[in-house]
């Protein structure tokens, strides 16, 4: 964060905004304690969002005063997060225009409640910046009466308050953070009342996220309880997008079967060549692409704000990974471009950042198609939900040998079982259906296939 302009009141660091204009973040674990010194970049807090696991930083030394929330709380984008104590020394540029503010106004960006608090950006793995403008995402103050504390005010308006003869501690700050502006003082120096904050941060320093609960839930047995797990992390992501699916998205599910008998011979020849192993699923990969040259609609996301179908070109291509934290869906981009060997160390490459958590929050955004390989688990059919806003996904169940007949033939052949979920809104069920019979015509001649 070198050559970022730092909040002249390093009292409390507020939480920026992590990505892509999120309003939350999911606090994971602390990395430090009240009374640890806190270096400058150094790793503050994890927090989740939208399954990425985020290192949030320290802008500046400190000594650690106090945590504003635990372990499972949704932190607000603005609220505070961590309060210091002791903090680093300000360069003497700072202090003199801290000292140079002291007018009988004061500046702008005191008395305006629209500044940034700062935005992070960057990857998962830390490597997080703090923009030079800083986000203004606060609670709003309840309202309540409180018993106030000191004072948030720069020495300026402290001063000010001083030539006034006014107790600066009994303002109610209408400035960022609670903190209270020269106007405060003087409109309180008149007589005038004391100035509701514009915004504050709630008690504590974060908000819960507010779950609508039906009133008609049956009763719960709480007996005999071997674990309790709570809806967090990866796991409340998770919840909250296949709610949010099944809600919006009309689902409906077509299953095919795929003769791959000569695919899997030609799977094995793949793997000698490339000295490696390789599953079915970039062959599957690689079908789904071609097949959506010919069924476009179902390359597609859904636009419900704007009452829109937004068809893509490229095929970015989703893939539900497994991993101890749950769910994950990496998105391979532009995977119409890739070989099936590109397709096969891109599957693995993301299978790996999703299970270590070092994956990019880019890669895991933007996805067009989803496929999910309930097979790799001995799964057969599934109906799975759709990955909204995109308007299908295909299940490739578990490749098994059976008896099969053609032509009045009978032969033992390995057969994949295929299930495609569609949004009915988008996409019709023959065309659902059709894309799935293009998708095993691929699969059931590898020489069309590989090309």
């Amino acid at each position: 964060m070198a050559g970022v302009t730092q909040p002249k009141d390093r009292s409390h660091f507020i939480l920026p905004d992590l990505g892509e204009g999120l309003d939350e973040a999911e606090l994971i674990k602390w990395r430090g304690s009240v009374g640890d010194e806190i270096k400058e970049h150094e790793t503050l807090a994890e927090m989740e969002t939208d399954k990425a696991l985020v290192e949030v930083p320290s802008p500046w030394t400190g000594t650690v005063s106090e945590l504003c929330g635990s372990a499972g709380d949704m932190i607000k984008v603005g609220a505070v997060l961590v309060r210091y104590g002791d903090v680093g020394d300000v360069d003497a540029s700072t202090t003199a225009d801290a000292e140079d503010s002291a007018t009988t106004t004061e500046p702008a960006a005191e008395e305006s409640g629209d500044e940034d608090a700062g935005t992070v950006v960057g990857s998962v793995s830390g490597e997080l910046t703090v923009s030079d403008r800083f986000a203004r995402k606060t609670e709003q103050d309840s309202g309540q009466d409180q018993t106030r504390g000191k004072a948030l005010a720069t020495p300026a308006v402290r001063r000010i308050a001083r030539e006034l003869g006014v107790d600066i501690n009994l303002i109610a700050g209408s400035g960022r953070g609670g903190r209270v502006t020269a106007s405060d003082v003087h409109e309180f120096s008149h007589g005038g009342a004391p100035s509701a904050p514009a915004q504050s941060t709630p008690a504590g320093g974060f908000a819960p996220q507010a779950v609508a609960i039906p009133a008609d839930l049956p009763p719960v047995d709480a007996g005999n309880v071997v674990e309790t797990i709570p809806f967090r992390g990866v796991r409340r992501k998770i919840a909250e997008a296949l709610d949010r699916s099944v809600k919006t998205a009309v689902h409906f599910t077509v299953v095919d079967e795929a003769n791959v008998t000569d695919l899997d011979a030609k799977r094995r020849e793949y793997a000698k060549v490339l000295g490696a192993k390789m599953s079915m699923l970039p062959f599957v990969m690689s079908a789904i692409c071609k097949a959506l040259r010919s069924h476009s609609s179902l390359n597609a996301i859904v636009d419900d704000a704007n009452s829109q179908i937004l068809r893509k070109d490229a095929v970015n291509l989703g893939c539900a990974v497994d991993t101890e934290h749950g769910l994950m869906v990496p998105v391979i981009h532009g995977a119409q471009s890739l070989s099936i060997g590109q397709l096969g160390h891109a599957v693995g490459e993301l299978a790996r950042g999703c299970k270590d958590r070092s994956i990019e929050r880019e890669r895991l955004a933007g996805g067009t198609f989803t496929v999910s390989n309930v097979g790799s688990y001995g799964g057969m059919f599934a109906t799975p939900i759709i990955n909204y806003p995109e308007v299908a996904i295909l299940a490739v169940g578990r490749a098994k040998e059976k008896v099969l007949a053609e032509n009045g033939r009978m032969f033992v052949g390995n057969v994949m079982p295929l299930s495609l979920s569609c949004d009915h809104r988008v996409v019709d069920g023959a065309e659902g259906a059709r894309f799935l019979n293009t998708v095993v015509r691929l699969l059931e001649d590898p020489s069309e296939l590989i090309d």
